[in-house]
């Protein structure tokens, strides 16, 4: 008779990742091997996943998905694996970067700091660990912020790239980050992305005042099906809508957002500028 490990999904994250992939081959009369055929991997790799002795990846995730029918859905393996490994992020974070990477259409709005997308790897250190400083993440998160940045920067190249709006609030432009060498760089670096065809990016001058939409990040997505997922943050969580009757009022402000910026030959202008101190 064959010793079934019992499982304890509250035991960690890995644990419960593990506990419901077993549920859902349970529910469905699959042996391990089964799955591990149609995933494409060993019978002892499906079990070391099950019982926690092995965490699972994202390529895994993602195909499980495909087998469960999940793909995009709130309660996908791929949203549970977003969490297991990035628990420090905000709540919701995980959630909204698995629909950027397939995302057609990116809208984002940045206040005081460059949006991640665009940062430089010195530039994002110099964010991460100024949470170190203040005690807020160990150096081993910020770490993993950085590379969990980079992530979702590679998986914005791609054979047919999502089309990227950004509108930074001036102050992204000022706000010192990492000293002068840092700042060069990243200005150099939005100079780099606004030249490629599939980037435009605009600066909200500081004239603009309360005509300013956002007074918050705000992020939106257009899926390939042209549904739209928005996200935004305060300083204590993030949450996802995919409602049509929220999403439809901010993306009705950012467009009036666009119209009120910098346009796209403005604002290079303007950072190029700034590198060259002479504003």
């Amino acid at each position: 008779m064959v010793n079934i490990k019992e499982l304890n999904p509250e035991a960690s994250l890995q644990a419960a990742f593990g506990a419901r992939l077993r549920r859902m081959r349970e529910e469905r009369g699959w042996i391990q091997d089964q799955v591990a055929d149609m995933v494409g991997c060993s019978g002892r790799h499906i079990s070391a996943i099950e019982t926690g002795r092995k965490p699972a990846t994202l390529p895994f995730a993602r195909k499980a998905d495909r087998l469960f029918d999940l793909i995009g859905s709130s309660e996908s393996f791929e949203r549970q694996w977003q969490e297991m490994k990035h628990g420090n992020l905000l709540e919701g974070f995980p959630e909204y970067v698995g629909y950027e990477g397939r995302a057609v259409e990116i809208r984002l709005f940045q206040v005081g700091l460059v949006p991640g997308l665009l940062q430089t790897p010195e530039y994002a250190q110099a964010v991460a660990y100024g949470d170190v400083l203040r005690g807020s993440i160990t150096p081993a998160q910020a770490n993993e912020r950085v590379s969990f940045l980079a992530e979702r920067q590679s998986a914005l190249v791609r054979s047919r790239p999502p089309m990227v709006f950004v509108v930074m609030d001036e102050s992204c432009l000022y706000q010192a980050v990492g000293g002068p060498e840092i700042m060069d760089a990243q200005l150099q670096r939005l100079q780099e992305m606004a030249a490629l065809p599939n980037w435009i990016i605009q600066v909200a001058p500081f004239s603009l005042g309360a005509r300013r939409a956002f007074n918050l990040p705000v992020n939106l997505l257009t899926l390939a099906d042209r549904s739209i997922v928005a996200y935004a943050e305060s300083q204590a969580q993030g949450h996802v809508e995919r409602e049509t009757s929220s999403v439809l009022p901010m993306l009705t402000s950012y467009h009036q957002l666009q119209g009120e910026a910098l346009s796209k030959t403005a604002s290079v202008a303007k950072i190029s500028q700034l590198r060259k101190g002479t504003l």
